[in-house]
């Protein structure tokens, strides 16, 4: 069997793996837990736990499975290098399969009654985490920098999904987001939660961003002459400082917002929230420059996200707006330009590959414009090999 299937095989045997642990541990659960542990919001924590622990154990033997560099072969730093990567992934993962989780049980207590869900809440566990341990062990076999970014919308989507719908103060969204988390309840904390864990998965995919512009530009250095390395982009290791310090403060931002509330910490609360905008439409304006390898279409969609923010800003302040509406807006225009953004890095990635492919078989290129057409041939070159196999 080729890749592909053996991932696709493996992750069938992930899924009735993780759908029979599931549903003993929630049978040993609902048997066994205190009354107190029975309530419905402790009920599918409990639920979401179990499928987010059995998501994360897929996805860390699918991940570790095929690599090769858990040796000391190389030293230390490779194997330590690619643990960090493996406990990062499975925070971004643990999140996401945990709020998803969690949302799907509160959509489905709605439309079946409490009483009604109690009873298949077993069938219902085990069945959300087969689905979530196949996923997760496929998409581990066959991870990019796609995949790590559309987890980002579905976690931060579902969170304030639950927050708002647990909610016991129904008229936060005459104020603002921060009201929906002002608060001791289960929703504040769930909504503070979501803050704080999209600003430590932030940090985690920039730092995959990072990492693969760096090694494109050490494959673009290493194969091009001194004549042509001046005309490459200069100050490369300032743009990229630059880049990750911003991406970086993007995501502690969150992380503030969210651990700050407003009403014990008013000043510092403001300084993340109102900060957060700031950094963005500084990056976002700086971002030709910080980093030149994406396309112009990024630049252009950066360019008017911050015009339509700064419209709907405007709109406030006259009063024919309200604050949530501009903050959901501001949300959501700058999780949509980091998915953009994260894919961008996923196509310069699958571009080298299939440049450091074909680099193997070909001539060493002489110049940026032979490196580009290089890469333009790749496609072909790759399906030639493919039918030849």
């Amino acid at each position: 069997m080729g890749r592909h299937q053996q991932a696709e095989a493996s992750g069938i045997i992930s899924f009735m793996a993780c759908a029979t642990l599931a549903w003993i541990a929630m049978d040993l659960y609902l048997q066994f837990a205190p009354a107190i542990w029975r309530v419905t919001q402790r009920l599918f924590t409990v639920c979401a736990g179990i499928t987010a622990g059995c998501g994360v154990i897929s996805f860390t033997l699918g991940y570790a499975r095929n690599s090769r560099s858990m040796t000391l072969k190389h030293g230390w730093t490779i194997p330590i290098r690619r643990i960090f990567e493996i406990l990062a992934l499975s925070v971004v993962y643990a999140s996401t399969i945990f709020v998803t989780a969690f949302m799907l049980l509160s959509i489905a207590s709605n439309m079946m009654g409490l009483r009604t869900l109690k009873g298949y809440l077993t069938a219902l566990c085990a069945a959300i985490s087969g689905v979530v341990g196949y996923v997760t062990f496929v998409q581990a076999e066959l991870m990019n920098a796609k995949t790590i970014a559309s987890l980002l919308p579905f976690f931060v989507v579902s969170g304030v999904s639950i927050a708002g719908l647990t909610s016991d103060d129904p008229y936060w969204y005459n104020n603002n987001f921060s009201q929906l988390g002002d608060r001791t309840t289960f929703a504040a904390r769930m909504f503070n939660s979501t803050l704080m864990l999209a600003g430590v998965c932030i940090v985690i995919i920039s730092y995959f961003a990072i990492s693969e512009l760096i090694t494109t530009h050490r494959l673009q250095m290493q194969y091009l002459s001194a004549s042509d390395e001046k005309e490459a982009p200069k100050h490369f290791k300032a743009r990229i400082l630059l880049l990750s310090t911003m991406l970086t403060l993007a995501g502690i931002a969150f992380i503030g917002i969210g651990m700050f509330r407003y009403t014990p910490h008013p000043i510092l609360h403001n300084v993340f929230a109102r900060g957060l905008p700031c950094l963005m439409s500084v990056l976002m304006i700086a971002l030709p420059w910080l980093a030149p390898q994406l396309s112009k279409v990024v630049y252009v969609i950066s360019d008017l996200a911050i015009v339509t923010g700064a419209l709907a800003g405007f709109q406030w302040l006259a009063g024919r707006n309200t604050l949530t509406n501009v903050e959901a807006l501001a949300g959501m225009m700058f999780l949509g330009w980091f998915i953009i953004f994260s894919r961008q890095i996923a196509a310069i990635e699958s571009d080298r590959v299939q440049t450091q492919l074909i680099l193997a078989q070909t001539k060493r290129p002489e110049s940026v414009e032979d490196l580009a057409e290089v890469s333009e041939t790749v496609p072909g070159t790759v399906s030639q090999l493919s039918s030849e196999v």
